[in-house]
């Protein structure tokens, strides 16, 4: 059931909103630990540097899934010691790695998974299209009608809409990633479709930029902060670009300059024979 009780206000002077998206972390069990080769700690401690270098100023971030390898406690417990590193409040999403209950565990007493974030004239939707057990994605009925009701809200006071999720609603071009799209995607751009003030859809998972418009909509995804996956492959394949990271300056007008960055100073391992999946 919808209510303003779950919103979250994050206080803003107005103008420009400051908007950052981490993704796909992919944190092991312990600290050091690989993903395809990669350490992933230091991948993500060189992520979070390059946009201390770049982007001083945030106004609140983005983590949009696949946080944890596999869902440990101690893989969120580092991820929050990263993220305070940042003067902002973080939001976070499950993906198919996660484990909601862990994350729900380190997180308590926080404000991390709100579902809606209200900052300026903007609103921010998280969306969780985790199935438990699958790699694919799902929104069901739950998530659909928030995002119904939410939208609702947001349009009576005028608001533009940001809507973020772990999985694709649209096939990126990859066989294997598309074979895993958000299943009731259609149902999800009908109800965007109604409401003008929705603005872009930003997701994770596919570790690969995106950005396009479809039905009046910006859509975005963004590198991970570890293993790339390469643009148009039929099966699973690494890409040899190195992690980044995507900024967002959300405007009173609704429109959104974005752009990604990526670490290019730092050699990083990955194993780019690897056959398998993620």
């Amino acid at each position: 059931m919808y209510s303003d009780e779950m919103i979250q206000r994050i206080d803003h002077p107005g103008g420009v909103v400051r908007a950052l998206q981490l993704t796909d972390t992919h944190l092991c069990r312990n600290a050091g630990g690989t993903l395809l080769g990669m350490d992933t700690d230091h991948s993500l401690r060189a992520v979070i540097e390059l946009v201390k270098r770049e982007r001083p100023a945030v106004d609140l971030l983005l983590a949009t899934g696949d946080l944890s390898d596999g869902g440990a406690e101690n893989a969120y417990e580092r991820l929050q010691e990263y993220l305070a590193e940042f003067d902002c409040d973080s939001f976070w999403l499950p993906g198919n790695h996660d484990e909601r209950a862990a994350m729900e565990a380190v997180t308590a007493g926080s404000n991390c998974l709100s579902r809606e974030i209200r900052v300026a004239g903007w609103q921010l939707l998280m969306l969780d299209s985790q199935v438990p057990g699958e790699v694919g994605g799902r929104l069901g009925e739950d998530e659909l009608g928030f995002l119904e009701s939410a939208l609702v809200g947001a349009k009576s006071e005028g608001l533009h809409t940001l809507v973020c999720l772990h999985h694709h609603p649209v096939e990126v071009g990859c066989e294997w990633l598309d074979e895993q799209i958000v299943t009731d995607a259609d149902a999800f751009f009908a109800i965007l479709e109604r409401f003008p003030g929705a603005k872009a859809v930003l997701w994770g998972h596919v570790h690969q930029q995106i950005d396009r418009r479809f039905q009046g909509l910006r859509l975005m995804a963004s590198p991970s902060t570890c293993v790339q996956f390469a643009p148009g492959s039929a099966g699973f394949k690494a890409d040899d670009l190195p992690p980044g990271y995507r900024w967002l300056e959300l405007r009173p007008d609704g429109e959104i300059d974005s752009g990604i960055s990526r670490v290019w100073d730092v050699d990083f391992t990955v194993d780019l024979e690897s056959g398998g999946s993620l």
